[in-house]
C-alpha cells in the first residue's frame, strides 16, 4: 500500500486500515507503561501538590519539583472501576479496572512514553526515562549531552540555559495490539494531548518552554537507546526556568549542521532491557514505513511554514461576548475531567459558557514551536467548528469559530445531531443529548506538501493538543467532553462545506453536561 493511501484510508476508509478477521488477544496485551530492568532508579516524591494556581519562575528548579511536574503531565492518578458497557469492545470480563491519567487515550492504552535530560543539582547529569507506574527516574544515559541535543536540534536551541528537556515518543506496540494501522492516526493524537498537559503544567509551576517537531530523529533516538522499528519521538521540548532565552534562532547554522548519521557516530549505542508484558510482540510494517518516511536526516530543508486564514462563505456571523480569560487550578480542574459515554444529559448552554468554552481553548492553544518561529500570534494550522443546538440566544446550525474576531460564522443552520449520529459506526455516545459537537479541522493533505510525511503526525499532534485544551476548558466550566475518531468525516466536511477549502474534520468532540456513571475512583497521590 502506498503512503498516500495509507493516510487517506486512515481518515476516510478506517476499515481498510485493519483486517476484516482482526481478533484482539487482550490476554496477550501489553503494558500501558514501559519498564525498564536492571538499570539506576531514583524515586520521585509521592508528595505531589494538590493545587496548580500558577506562581513564580523558580530561582532554580530541583527533583521534587520536576516529579511535580511528570505527575501531573503523565502519572498513574485514578484507579478506576467500573462494568464495561454492553457495546464495549471488551466483553465478559467482570469489572473494569483501569489506572488512569490526566490525559485521554484512545482506548486508555497511552500509546506514548517520556524521556527527560536533566541538569538538576540533586542528582547526576544525564537522560532518564519516567517510569510512570512507579513514579521515578530510570537512568538511561549518563552524562553532559547539551553539544550533541543542540545540534540534533540543528542548534536552534540553548540548551546550556535549560535544565530539562522533555521528549515525548510513541512505542508503536501498546496500541497496534488493538487497533492495528489504524493506531497511527491515534498516536499522534494521544501524543499531541499529553503535550497539551505538559504545556499548560510549565506555566503553572513557572517553566518556559519551547516544542521542536523537526529534529534529527535517529540522533535523539539514539541518545535515548530506542529503536524506531518498535519506538520513535515526535516531539522535543526544553525547559528553561529563563524565560528570555532565544528558542529558535540559528537556522542558517543548523543548515550548515551535521547528518544523523555523523551525530550518531560520536555516541555509542545503548540497548536497554525492557518489559512490556506480551509474549508475542508482532511488527507493525506500515507504521514502521510511515516512521521511515518522516525521519529527518539532516536539517537543511528545515522550515517555518507560513499560514493562511480560512474564508467562508457564512450568512450570518454570531458576536460572543466579550469575557475575561478562565482562571482555575489545574490540578482540580485535571482531576475532575471526565470522558462520557452514555453519560451525556442534554441541558441548556449559555452564550457566556459558550464564548469562554471557545475563547479559553484557543488562547491557551498559542504556543512557541518550531514551525513558527519568532512570529507573534499566527493563525492556527488547526481550527474548531461546531454542531450547535440549545445553545441560549443561538440558532441552531453548523459553525465555524472565528477566534480572532472571537465570532461564530454560520455555515448551516438546523439541527445536526441525527445526521452525526447517522455517521458514527458506534452508539457509545447518544447525540441527541448532546448540545455542543465540535470538530478540529485542518489541511486535508495533512500539511505534507510543505512537510512530507512528518506534516501528518505533527498535525495530528496539533489537533490533539488543542483537543486537551478544549477538554480543559470544558472541565473549568463544569461540563464535560469525549474525543471520538469513530465518525463519517465525509458527512462532516459536507456539512462545514470544508471540501472546497481544502481542509478536513480531524476528530469529533461531543461536549455539554453529564451525569456521572457508576463507578469507584481513588486517586493515586501522597
Amino acid at each position: 500500500m502506498s503512503l498516500e493511501a495509507f493516510l487517506h484510508n486512515l481518515h476516510f476508509d478506517i476499515d481498510k486500515t485493519k483486517p476484516p478477521d482482526l481478533v484482539v488477544d487482550w490476554e496477550d496485551g501489553p503494558l500501558a507503561y514501559k519498564l525498564y530492568r536492571g538499570l539506576p532508579v531514583i524515586p520521585l516524591s509521592p508528595e505531589v501538590p494538590l493545587t496548580l494556581d500558577g506562581g513564580e519562575a523558580l530561582l532554580r528548579p530541583d527533583l521534587r519539583h520536576l516529579g511535580h511536574f511528570l505527575w501531573y503531565i503523565f502519572g498513574l492518578t485514578q484507579l478506576s472501576q467500573s462494568v464495561p458497557a454492553s457495546n464495549s469492545m471488551v466483553q465478559n470480563i467482570g469489572l473494569l479496572q483501569s489506572y488512569r491519567r490526566f490525559v485521554p487515550s484512545g482506548g486508555a492504552l497511552y500509546p506514548n512514553e517520556l524521556y527527560v535530560y536533566l541538569k538538576l543539582e540533586d542528582l547526576p547529569e544525564g537522560v532518564y526515562h519516567y517510569d510512570a507506574a512507579h513514579h521515578r527516574l530510570v537512568l538511561l544515559r549518563k552524562g553532559n549531552f547539551d553539544s550533541y541535543l543542540a545540534r540534533a536540534l540543528g542548534n536552534r536551541c540553548d540548551v546550556s540555559a535549560c535544565f530539562c528537556t522533555v521528549f515525548v515518543s510513541t512505542l508503536f506496540w501498546k496500541n497496534f495490539f488493538k487497533y492495528n494501522n489504524f493506531s497511527y492516526r491515534l498516536q499522534g493524537l494521544d501524543a499531541g494531548a499529553l503535550i497539551g498537559q505538559l504545556l499548560e503544567v510549565a506555566k503553572r509551576l513557572g517553566f518556559a518552554s519551547g516544542v521542536y517537531f523537526q529534529f534529527l530523529d535517529r540522533a535523539v533516538n539514539n541518545l535515548l537507546g530506542i529503536s524506531e522499528r518498535e519506538e520513535s519521538v515526535y516531539a522535543v521540548i526544553p525547559l528553561s526556568a529563563e524565560p528570555a532565552i532565544q528558542w529558535f534562532a540559528g537556522r542558517n547554522e543548523g543548515e550548515r549542521g551535521c547528518s544523523a548519521t555523523e551525530l550518531c557516530s560520536e555516541l555509542r549505542a545503548v540497548q536497554h532491557d525492557h518489559y512490556v508484558r506480551s509474549r508475542r510482540v508482532k511488527e507493525s510494517p506500515m507504521l514502521i514505513k510511515m516512521n521511515e518516511a518522516s525521519l529527518l536526516e539532516s536539517l537543511r530543508s528545515i522550515r517555518e511554514i507560513g499560514k493562511e486564514k480560512i474564508v467562508h462563505c457564512e450568512d450570518e456571523a454570531v458576536a460572543l461576548p466579550q469575557m475575561k480569560r478562565l482562571t482555575y487550578d489545574l490540578a482540580s480542574i485535571s482531576r475532575k475531567r471526565f470522558s462520557p459515554d452514555g453519560d451525556f444529559v442534554m441541558g441548556k448552554i449559555s452564550q457566556e459558557q459558550l464564548a469562554s468554552l471557545l475563547q479559553e481553548a484557543t488562547a491557551s492553544f498559542r504556543y512557541r514551536n518550531d514551525l513558527d518561529g519568532a512570529h507573534e500570534n499566527p493563525v492556527s494550522r488547526v481550527s474548531l467548528y461546531g454542531c450547535l443546538y440549545n445553545v441560549d440566544g443561538i440558532p441552531d446550525g453548523a459553525y465555524h469559530y472565528d477566534s480572532a474576531a472571537h465570532t461564530l460564522r454560520r455555515v448551516r443552520h438546523g439541527d445536526h445531531r441525527l445526521k452525526l449520529q447517522q455517521g458514527m459506526p458506534s452508539d457509545n455516545v447518544n447525540l441527541s443529548q448532546v448540545p455542543l459537537c465540535f470538530h478540529v479541522a485542518g489541511d486535508k493533505g495533512h500539511l505534507v506538501t510543505s512537510l512530507g510525511y512528518r506534516g501528518y503526525r505533527i498535525q495530528q499532534m496539533e489537533a490533539g493538543m488543542l483537543v486537551q485544551r478544549l477538554l480543559l476548558a470544558a472541565s473549568a466550566i463544569g461540563i464535560g467532553g469525549h474525543p471520538l475518531l469513530g465518525f463519517d468525516a465525509r458527512l462532516c466536511d459536507e456539512i462545514y462545506k470544508m471540501t472546497s477549502q481544502g481542509i478536513t474534520s480531524l476528530i469529533q468532540i461531543p461536549v455539554g453536561p453529564y451525569r456521572h456513571c457508576p463507578r469507584l475512583i481513588g486517586g493515586l497521590h501522597g
